[in-house]
């Protein structure tokens, strides 16, 4: 039945199937199976919403060399500032680095919103598209 959810999804980009079996079928080996297409935004919700990998990986360093982290230590686009040992006044510092290594600005009440080092691409991402228009 996977097989048939994994055809279904190609054959239905924008919808997700839901492969059901009919238990009352007179084949034990054979159900009767339908597919049923359940409509769903949220796999372009998360494209949309997205920010690009490159500026991740930028946010990634700059984070990194920020805050000194040890070499060993992963940070990744999920790492949470604090989780990573970083207080107000080092956010503020990170923020800045940002500003400087994008070319942005960003006002008071954005940056306090960032909480991980996605919260910061997606910020990034959407001021330097502003910038640009």
């Amino acid at each position: 039945m996977a097989a048939l959810a994994a055809v279904g999804s190609a054959v239905f980009p924008a919808q997700r199937l839901q492969v059901v079996s009919n238990r009352r079928s007179t084949a034990p080996f054979f159900p009767s199976v339908q597919l049923r297409a359940v409509a769903t935004t949220k796999r372009f919700q998360l494209l949309a919403c997205s920010a690009k990998q490159d500026t991740i990986e930028r946010v990634c360093e700059i984070v990194k060399n920020q805050l000194a982290v040890e070499e060993g230590k992963i940070v990744s686009g999920e790492s949470k500032f604090v989780d990573l040992g970083a207080d107000s006044l080092d956010t503020v510092e990170i923020v800045m680095g940002l500003e400087e290594a994008f070319g942005i600005t960003v006002d008071e009440s954005s940056a306090q919103e960032i909480k991980t080092v996605e919260d910061a691409a997606n910020l990034i991402d959407d001021l330097v598209k502003q910038k640009g228009a």
